[in-house]
């Protein structure tokens, strides 16, 4: 699975199990890919190595909230709609070329 932001391919790999929904990229260095976590809506950087972008999007795909550069030991709730909100976690830096109401397009390899 990927996206393409500022014509650049990058991999998402998407949080379906218990572990990989509780660590994400937690204790990740140099991180190259982004984590799709689907009915959530919210998300916590305790033990994060780097600073990353988070990415809300409503149940179309659309970006509901954007944060750059989030540091560790915080936590970010975006709604209280979990049923109807995913969060995108991405590398540092990659948000900025993603705007508040586009549509994100995940695609399948």
């Amino acid at each position: 699975m990927y996206i393409l932001i500022n014509n650049k391919k990058l991999e998402i790999k998407e949080a379906i199990t218990f572990e990989e929904r509780f660590l994400g990229l937690m204790g990740k260095k140099n991180i190259s890919y982004g984590m799709l976590f689907k009915k959530c809506n919210s998300i916590h950087t305790f033990f994060m190595k780097e600073k990353i972008d988070i990415i809300g999007l409503d149940k179309n795909n659309i970006v509901i909230y954007k944060y750059e550069n989030l540091d560790k030991n915080r936590i970010i709730k975006i709604n209280n709609k979990i049923n109807e909100t995913s969060i995108l976690e991405l590398p540092q830096g990659y948000s900025k070329f993603i705007g508040m109401n586009n549509k994100l397009i995940i695609k399948i390899d």
